[in-house]
């Protein structure tokens, strides 16, 4: 099914936007990351994923509250569409069927 082109990167992001459950905007799905993935992420790694998945219609957009710390700018919150979820849910079956797949081995470590 080519049609849920997701890297890696965009699969974490859109997870993150998932967990937040509509309440993540830029810094709480950064956060989010770093800390379930383990993993630092920069802002514009991050910021160019998420128009990538508005783009492709795996997320959405809603403006929250003006704030003065943020000069008067609303939040912008991210939320996973039904699209999104099906291609996670796509990933996710194709991830478990190569693990399904694989032999039951003992790796050694050097």
């Amino acid at each position: 099914m080519k049609e849920h082109n997701l890297g890696e990167f965009e699969e974490i992001v859109l997870l993150a936007v998932g967990v937040l459950k509509g309440e993540g905007y830029g810094v709480s799905i950064k956060k989010e990351i770093e800390t379930r993935g383990e993993r630092s992420v920069s802002v514009g790694a991050l910021q160019s994923s998420l128009i990538r998945l508005e783009k492709k219609g795996y997320i959405k957009t809603a403006e929250g509250e003006k704030t003065q710390e943020r000069a008067g700018r609303p939040k912008k919150y991210y939320q996973i569409t039904a699209y999104g979820q099906s291609a996670l849910e796509y990933k996710k079956s194709v991830r478990t069927r190569f693990w399904e797949a694989m032999p039951n081995i003992q790796l050694k470590i050097q």
